[in-house]
Order: structure tokens, then C-alpha cells, then sequence
């Protein structure tokens, strides 16, 4: 350390020796006004450095003889917070620029290090510095500027002060427009709808018959009558057909269950024709499929707790087409409380009667629509909706919420979907538009969709994922917004 401070004092002797012929120090002094900075050029490169390249044209600086400007360029973020220094370049004026000449020749040292150039001004002649400098790109740089700070060192290595300039801004702010359409909706002529529910109506062994008495039925009749009266009664439908499919569970015979299948959807649909004596009988129709295997693999599937699951569901899987021969399986499990269980918990629920009734549903005023919106959207269409929504105008609230209720209303429909997504990303929810859109059918349009929105969120790995679902599903547009994305990532990247 004393051999440093020594070989510092001796530098610092020796210039102000050699600049008191200079005469004395004057005033700050200003330079950065008579230096022309042209060409200027910022790039990022492939290795992710911040090149700045430009020249110094120094044609008009008139350079005191005795100063020495430090010029150090600056990256400064936009917001001023974070800044980066790239090397300097040091002008000399003639006798600063003899004096450390001498000094790095007779002390063997270097006075600017860390200086890319070193020159001596020549006053009132043509000169120019090339200057060409890297530093790691860092993505608080992009929206910054860059400044040159300048530093007077005077006679004796006394400072004459500081000065900035700015040179102007780089690496301008990347914001990808990504297609992401409106899809106008198509109008509904005829509005048709269904509803389907199933009915477990209990029957005495070996018979079709119906007795609202049994069991539970008068409870599961009550339920089949209120939903077809909602429907029937309310004036913005009109049924149209009430279709009505039988069921049976495996144990016993296959051609037996498949006729007992057919004798109780039949009595089933006779005993809801009387219960509703004021609709047309034409609209009935009547089908049976006998025993519902797909039915029992989704009540196995229900249970992991039932023991030898997967064998069950491997024997229902392998049935082919003798189905008598795969019950037989099921009942040789062991132990025979595995049948027990199947024939107590899992046959009953297939044993059933499905029926759809389907309407058609009227047309809706504007007016009318704004009520309806909030009960039964799924009672309009989705161009209704649209019309609701558009007349409270774009942008507001009610027109975002008017897309989401007819979301509610159409769940699985790719225009409602889409828009509501759309509407949500505009109104800055792009993370209630990514979950509603993860829920969706997977849809090249939606899929497009949720890369837009994962965007928005900062969600870069998971909007490129879905742009190439998007993309892999037909949906040209989505190549494009994927290459958008591309680019905007290596733009950003460290």
C-alpha cells in the first residue's frame, strides 16, 4: 500500500511539475456541445452483448491545452434506475496528452487502463474517433438511452468538472400484435335445444310395469314430470320431440335384458304420456339398448376403493361380444364380495331410462335479452348475446360480463369461447381468459386464443406451447404469432 500511495504521489509531482509552464487552471469548462456524435449504431449480437458502435467527430472541440476529457458512455434504463458503463475514450489536449506520455514512458504505467482510446487533440483540424465497445445485454436496457459523461481533469490533476450529454434512445420496446380476431357469430334460424336427464324408476323382479308406489318412484316420477312441464309451459319454446332410451344392467341374460330393456322404456313412456295427457303423442320416440357396459365401467371407475379394480375393469374392457361369458367373469371373482359389490352399488345406477326432450326456442328483443341474459343465456344464441352485449358498448363491464354469462350458456362453443377470451385480454383479466380457455375444447381458434392471453400474462413458454397446438391444429395465423414470440423472446433475452 505505501509503495502504491508513493508511485501515485511521484505521477501527480511529475504532471504538475510539467503543466506549470501550461499556465493556470480556468473555470469549468464545457466540451460535449462542440463533439459530433454520428453513426451511432446499438445492436444485440448473437451471444447477447450490447454493441455500441459511433464516431466522435471532434472537427469543432477546441481543447485546452493543458485539459484531459474523460468521454465514458452510459446505458441508462428508462426509468433512470439502473445504468451501465461501457469504456471510455480519454482526449488530450497537447501538453496533457506530452505529459503522460512522458510520465507512462519514465514510470512504466499505463494512466487509462481502461480507456478504448487515448488521443491528443489537434485544434482547429479534422478529427475523428472510431468507437466500437460490448457489454452484456441486460433487458432493463430495452426503452433506455445512452449518455456521454464527460470529465475535465485540469492542471495538477485538478477536477473542472462534469458534463452530460444524451446521445438518444435504444433498443425500442418490442410489443407483438398477435392475431387474435374477433369471430362475428352466426345467427340461429331455428333455436333448437335439449335437456337430458335420466330416470331410475324401481321395478319388481322380471317386470316392466310402473308403480309410483315402489320405492322411490313417486319421487323419480315427480322429477320426470316437473322437468318436461318447465319446458312445456314456458312460452319461448315449443317441444319438438321427447326421445326416451331404455337401459339394462349384465346380470342374467344378454337377449333377456335387451327385451326387458325395451319393455320398460316403453311402459315408461305410455305412464308419461297419460301424466302428460296435453302433448302431442307423435313427438314420443322409443329406444332400448339393453345392458349398458360403457354405463357399469364408468360406475367401477368411480370406486378405487373396490377391490381388484383394475381386474374388473380389464374383463368389462375385453368383453368382446359374448357378454353372458364376461358376467360369468365378473361372478368368479374372488372373493365374491367383489360381485356383491357390483350387483348392490354399480348395476343399479345403469339400470335406467334416458330422455331428451328437445324444443325449439323463440327469438329475443335486445330488451328482452337483458333479462334473459341473467337466467337462462343457454335459452339464447350466441349472436343474442352478442347483440346484448354490443349494446352496452365495447370495453365497459356489462359487455365483458354479457360474453361471460353466454359463455356459462354455451360452454363448449368456439365463437362465445373466443370472444369472451378476447374481451377479458382487452379488459387487462388475461389470467381469467387463460383458465376459462385451459377448461375449453381444444380448439385451434381457443388454443390461438390462450397463447394470446398466456402473452399478456408474461407467460412466454406457455403462450409458445400454445401457439404450436394451435398451429399443429390447422389454425394458420397461429405460425405467424409464433414466430412473433420467437423473436420477442430472443429479443429479451440475457
Amino acid at each position: 500500500m505505501m509503495m502504491e500511495e508513493r508511485t501515485m504521489k511521484k505521477h501527480i509531482l511529475s504532471l504538475a511539475i510539467l503543466l506549470a509552464a501550461g499556465g493556470y487552471a480556468f473555470g469549468q469548462t464545457v466540451y460535449l456541445s462542440e463533439i459530433k456524435v454520428t453513426n451511432r449504431e446499438v445492436t444485440k449480437t448473437a451471444d447477447r452483448q450490447a454493441n455500441v458502435s459511433m464516431e466522435l467527430n471532434l472537427d469543432e472541440l477546441d481543447m485546452k491545452r493543458q485539459h484531459s476529457l474523460r468521454l465514458t458512455p452510459v446505458i441508462l434504463s428508462a426509468d433512470g434506475s439502473q445504468e451501465a458503463e461501457l469504456p471510455p475514450v480519454v482526449i488530450n489536449g497537447k501538453v496533457r496528452d506530452r505529459v503522460q506520455q512522458r510520465v507512462e514512458t519514465l514510470d512504466h504505467v499505463r494512466l487509462n487502463p481502461d480507456a478504448i482510446a487515448v488521443v491528443r487533440r489537434k485544434n482547429g483540424s479534422e478529427q475523428t474517433v472510431e468507437y466500437t465497445a460490448s457489454i452484456p445485454f441486460k433487458r432493463w436496457m430495452i426503452g433506455g438511452n445512452i449518455q456521454l459523461r464527460g470529465q475535465v481533469i485540469g492542471c495538477a490533476l485538478c477536477n473542472e468538472g462534469g458534463e452530460t450529454a444524451t446521445t438518444g434512445d435504444i433498443f425500442p420496446p418490442m410489443n407483438p400484435t398477435y392475431y387474435k380476431p374477433f369471430i362475428a357469430p352466426k345467427e340461429e334460424v331455428v333455436k333448437r335445444r335439449s335437456e337430458t336427464r335420466a330416470a331410475h324408476i324401481q321395478f319388481r323382479q322380471d317386470s316392466h310395469r310402473i308403480d309410483p308406489n315402489y320405492l322411490n318412484n313417486r319421487s323419480e316420477l315427480d322429477s320426470v314430470h316437473h322437468s318436461i312441464e318447465v319446458v312445456k309451459d314456458n312460452d319461448d319454446l315449443t317441444i319438438t320431440g321427447i326421445y326416451v332410451t331404455g337401459y339394462a344392467s349384465p346380470e342374467g341374460k344378454f337377449d333377456y335384458n335387451m327385451n326387458l330393456s325395451e319393455r320398460r322404456a316403453k311402459a315408461f313412456t305410455e305412464y308419461v304420456k297419460k301424466d302428460m295427457e296435453n302433448i302431442d303423442p307423435a313427438i314420443y320416440h322409443v329406444a332400448w339398448k339393453g345392458e349398458d357396459w360403457e354405463g357399469l365401467r364408468r360406475e367401477v371407475e368411480k370406486r378405487p376403493q373396490l377391490l381388484k379394480q383394475n381386474e374388473v375393469l380389464d374383463i368389462i374392457d375385453n368383453c368382446g361380444g359374448d357378454k353372458d361369458a364376461c358376467e360369468e367373469q365378473l361372478k368368479a371373482l374372488v372373493p365374491p364380495e367383489i360381485y356383491q359389490r357390483l350387483l348392490n352399488e354399480m348395476y343399479p345406477p345403469v339400470r335406467r331410462n334416458e330422455y331428451r326432450v328437445e324444443y325449439n326456442v323463440r327469438h329475443f328483443t335486445i330488451e328482452e335479452g337483458r333479462k334473459m341474459i341473467q337466467s337462462r343465456p343457454d335459452l339464447m344464441s350466441v349472436s343474442e348475446i352478442q347483440q346484448v352485449a354490443d349494446s352496452y358498448g365495447k370495453g365497459t363491464p356489462e359487455y365483458t360480463e354479457c360474453l361471460l354469462a353466454g359463455v356459462k350458456g354455451h360452454p363448449t362453443d368456439v365463437t362465445a369461447l373466443n370472444n369472451a377470451a378476447l374481451a377479458l385480454i382487452e379488459a387487462n383479466r388475461a389470467a381469467e381468459a387463460a383458465e376459462m380457455l385451459e377448461r375449453a375444447p381444444q380448439d385451434g381458434t381457443l388454443q390461438n386464443m390462450l397463447g394470446a392471453a398466456y402473452s399478456s400474462m408474461g407467460e412466454t413458454a406457455k403462450a409458445e406451447a400454445a401457439f404450436r397446438r394451435a398451429a399443429e391444429a390447422g389454425y394458420t395465423q397461429a405460425s405467424d404469432n409464433l414466430n412473433q414470440l420467437l423473436r420477442y423472446n430472443e429479443y429479451m433475452a440475457e
